[in-house]
């Protein structure tokens, strides 16, 4: 096999001189960069990538940290990161936290240890901010992905969560809805507390009055314990004519709830929700959504991530990218003849 010392002896030149020409580092005159390249094309010389990265004190290892292996919404993010990070050369490492702050924390001590050059991470809410900054202590660029953390400054790729929340309350006051109820996630998490917003802005807008105990608070992974909502739902007096959904997750369980108390859906009760339910959608759609631009997520994530790793030491401004929801129309919600 030939080595970086065969090349440097044919070319006359040092063994640094061959390597600065592999990385394309330091000062060296075209010259000699032309005849270093011209036998190593001669001698079918290929780099040691490993050693390549040495130098470049790179691994050209990325990681994705999400919250929810089952939601198909970080399906598709996943699918969009993986595409973004071999278009720039670089390998991505996974992982999924479950919503569980300890194991989060546990892939931020394995992410250490194994110098990957950057993160994209969907933190699991507010109390993330430890780990977060545990990556900046040691100098690991990271990027947020869906959720903001409060204290932690780096570039962020989000979704508008508080107008698709608007948006589908005003589409279920169109068609006469007014009692709206919301099935949310943690008010630790930043996408929550938006989507609450949404939903207020929503009702205010119309004039229409908002009853807190219309909100239930879950959490947005499918370890959530909704062993609750059904009584919940029970004793609302009036009873919602539809229901909010904070994300998919939390919409297919309350069809699940309603269907144990034989409630349809939605000729008794309306049910729309954030975040599409990928490829199950596509072959029987079904559920109203404010579907987010998922893959770009993911595509975009890794993209501002990499130029973060190449452009370390020119201190780039951090960047905030907001995504708009679609509102997608289908056939959970019932068109009531008269407001009710």
């Amino acid at each position: 096999m030939v080595t970086i010392y065969d090349v440097a002896a044919k070319a006359n030149v040092s063994a640094m001189t061959v390597s600065r020409v592999i990385n394309n580092t330091g000062k060296i005159s075209e010259k000699t960069r032309a005849k270093v390249k011209r036998v190593m094309e001669e001698m079918n010389y290929v780099p040691n990538q490993t050693a390549r990265n040495l130098v470049l004190q790179q691994t050209k290892l990325l990681f994705l940290l999400i919250t929810d292996i089952t939601n198909p919404f970080y399906m598709t993010v996943a699918r969009g990161a993986e595409d973004a990070a071999k278009k720039n050369g670089y390998r991505l490492l996974f992982g999924n936290s479950d919503e569980d702050l300890e194991k989060e924390a546990d892939y931020i001590s394995t992410i250490l240890t194994m110098r990957v050059d950057g993160v994209l991470i969907a933190p699991t809410g507010d109390p993330s901010l430890a780990n977060l900054e545990a990556l900046h202590k040691h100098k690991v660029p990271l990027v947020l992905l869906d959720r903001e953390v409060p204290g932690i400054n780096c570039d962020i790729v989000l979704g508008d969560s508080k107008e698709g929340a608007r948006e589908l309350v005003e589409h279920l006051i169109e068609n006469g809805h007014q009692r709206i109820a919301l099935v949310n996630g943690d008010s630790s998490i930043s996408s929550a507390r938006l989507r609450l917003q949404g939903y207020r802005e929503g009702l205010l807008l119309n004039q229409i009055e908002l009853h807190e105990n219309y909100i239930y608070e879950a959490s947005f992974g499918a370890k959530h314990d909704l062993s609750r909502l059904s009584e919940w739902l029970k004793q609302l007096t009036p009873p919602p004519t539809a229901i909010v959904a904070g994300n998919n997750i939390l919409a297919v369980e309350i069809l699940r709830v309603l269907e144990e108390q034989n409630i349809d859906v939605p000729e008794q009760l309306s049910l729309v929700c954030f975040d599409d339910l990928g490829p199950y959608s596509e072959s029987k759609p079904f559920l109203t959504v404010a579907a987010q631009q998922a893959y770009q997520f993911g595509y975009l994530g890794i993209q501002m991530l990499v130029d973060r790793i190449q452009e370390r030491e020119a201190e780039l401004p951090y960047r905030k990218i907001v995504l708009p929801a679609h509102l997608q129309k289908r056939r959970s919600v019932k068109k009531l003849s008269t407001s009710t």
